[in-house]
């Protein structure tokens, strides 16, 4: 191909918010075919926060190599393939990174999936993607709201958060929000029907807490840590469950991530606080997908995109989960498919 792979590598660790002085531009040639390869051309790009660990230091996967190119979830076309289950033409989402043009032997830390018809690229890396699977699993397996009982949701106007919240409703559960701006707060009660929401910018939030939840928390949906989780932490209900999903509030400084103090509540409420990863549940994405589906095709289900066009502007678009710009899924738009 005569046109240039453009690419984003990884220049330097970032030390506090990432910034595009971590990255370097490189425009290469675009990968030969091998057999049993399959040449994807990158269309949207997936930013969540797990990449700012990614750039940093290892974690359930290792950390990405400085010069090497910066690892993300994307969704694209296959445009040449010398392999035997992918055809030129085939949307596929995987783990392609930071770049116009990847080579895919079909595995990987997220092996490529071909996209079913009639889906579109942005919904595949939302709601049927990381953040739509990772909320279904993390709320209904650790979770595991029953009606009527109280269910907050940290970063609830984020992609995972608002996916989390929505379903918790669709369970029948009171869902509290957790969010920074009016805006976002707005956004949540008026569109996506939560039942009530704690500005963390303006409000105080375990006060917050104790005025909508005089019975306590009965289950907690954490994307944050630090301070809120806390804070929850002092607010729990008898047999409380806690989904640890992440924890952006300290990602650009780990080091000197708030500690917990109220975790004695987990005694005394025998409370149960878990981690997870959607690599946990992998053998059952086909059944998640379908209810997502369901369940949006209902109308229960709402998928706010926030798209950034541009591969020149991934970094600025991946800036934006820690600086609370985004609204819902933050996405970058390369093309569009042939």
């Amino acid at each position: 191909m005569a046109e240039p792979n453009r690419k984003w590598v990884l220049k330097s660790r970032p030390q506090g918010l990432v910034d595009r002085s971590n990255f370097e531009w490189r425009e290469e040639a675009v990968p030969t075919v091998g057999e049993g390869e399959f040449l994807v051309r990158n269309l949207y790009l997936s930013c969540d926060p797990t990449q700012r660990g990614w750039m940093e230091f290892d974690t359930y996967v290792p950390a990405i190599p400085i010069g090497e190119v910066m690892r993300s979830v994307s969704a694209g076309q296959v445009v040449e393939s010398k392999h035997a289950d992918f055809a030129r033409g085939d949307l596929v989402s995987g783990a392609f990174g930071w770049q116009d043009y990847a080579v895919s032997k079909g595995d990987g830390l997220v092996p490529p999936m071909r996209i079913p018809p009639g889906v579109d690229l942005a919904t595949a890396l939302s709601l049927f993607g990381i953040t739509g699977l990772t909320a279904y699993f993390g709320l209904l397996d650790i979770g595991a709201p029953t009606p009527g009982e109280t269910v907050v949701v940290s970063g609830a106007a984020g992609s995972t958060g608002s996916f989390a919240a929505q379903i918790a409703k669709i369970k029948g559960a009171r869902v509290i929000g957790i969010a920074g701006g009016a805006k976002k707060c707005a956004w949540l009660t008026d569109e996506l029907g939560l039942d009530a929401t704690i500005d963390y910018r303006e409000k105080n939030v375990g006060a917050r807490l104790a005025e909508l939840c005089a019975k306590g928390v009965d289950v907690y949906f954490d994307n944050v840590g630090g301070e809120i989780l806390d804070a929850v932490l002092a607010h729990l209900a008898d047999g409380a469950r806690i989904a640890l999903c992440g924890a952006i509030s300290g990602y650009n400084d780990v080091a000197h991530m708030p500690g917990i103090r109220n975790y004695v509540n987990l005694i005394v409420h025998r409370a149960t606080m878990r981690g997870f990863l959607l690599f946990d549940f992998a053998a059952r994405i086909p059944e998640a997908i379908a209810e997502l589906a369901g369940w949006a095709a209902a109308g229960q289900l709402k998928n706010q995109v926030d798209i950034v066009n541009g591969l020149e502007n991934a970094p600025d678009a991946l800036r934006r989960l820690f600086t609370g710009e985004n609204l819902g899924k933050q996405l970058v738009k390369i093309a569009d498919p042939e």
